[in-house]
C-alpha cells in the first residue's frame, strides 16, 4: 500500500479508509492527525463501510467515543479534540475494547499511542486548492510490514 496519497475528493478519502480496512486487524490503533476539514471523519467512514458497519459513522466530537458493531471487526471511533490530556483518555477506558476492535482516534497524537504496542499514524492535510493529502506513517514493524508487503 502506498504511503503517500493525493485525495482530490471526499470519495477518494473514503476509498483510502476502505483500503485500510483490508489491512487492519483486531487490536489495531489508527491515529488521525490534521487540521479541521482535512478528512479524518471521511477516512473513518470509508474504513467503517468497508468493515461492514451498518450504521452511519459520524464525528464523535460531542460524545467523545462511539463503538460501531456489526462489521467484520468492531470499530471504536474516538475524537480526542476536547480531551485535556492522558488522564482524560484513561477515563474513557478504551483499553477495555481495543483488543478485539480497530480503534481510530481523531486528534489523538500525543495522547493515545500507549494504547497499543504499535500504531498507524495517518497525517491528513488540506491544501489551498481543497485537495486533501494523506501520509501513512507506521509506528512499529508490524505496521511497516503491512504497508510494504
Amino acid at each position: 500500500m502506498r504511503r503517500e496519497h493525493v485525495l482530490p475528493t471526499v470519495d477518494d478519502t473514503r476509498a483510502l479508509g476502505a483500503a485500510l480496512a483490508g489491512v487492519v486487524a483486531p487490536g489495531d490503533l489508527v491515529v488521525l492527525t490534521g487540521p479541521l476539514g482535512a478528512g479524518k471523519t471521511a477516512l473513518t467512514q470509508g474504513l467503517g463501510a468497508a468493515l461492514g458497519v451498518g450504521e452511519p459513522v459520524t464525528s464523535p466530537t460531542f460524545v467523545i467515543a462511539r463503538v460501531h458493531r456489526g462489521g467484520r471487526l468492531p470499530l471504536v471511533h474516538v475524537d480526542a479534540y476536547r480531551l485535556g490530556g492522558v488522564a482524560d483518555v484513561d477515563d474513557l477506558d478504551l483499553d477495555a475494547s481495543t483488543e478485539e476492535s480497530v480503534t481510530v482516534v481523531e486528534w489523538g497524537a500525543g495522547l493515545v499511542e500507549r494504547l497499543a504496542d504499535e500504531h498507524l499514524e495517518v497525517r491528513l492535510d488540506r491544501r489551498d486548492d481543497d485537495v486533501r493529502t494523506a501520509v501513512l506513517v507506521p509506528h512499529g514493524p508490524g505496521w511497516a510490514a503491512r504497508l510494504d508487503p
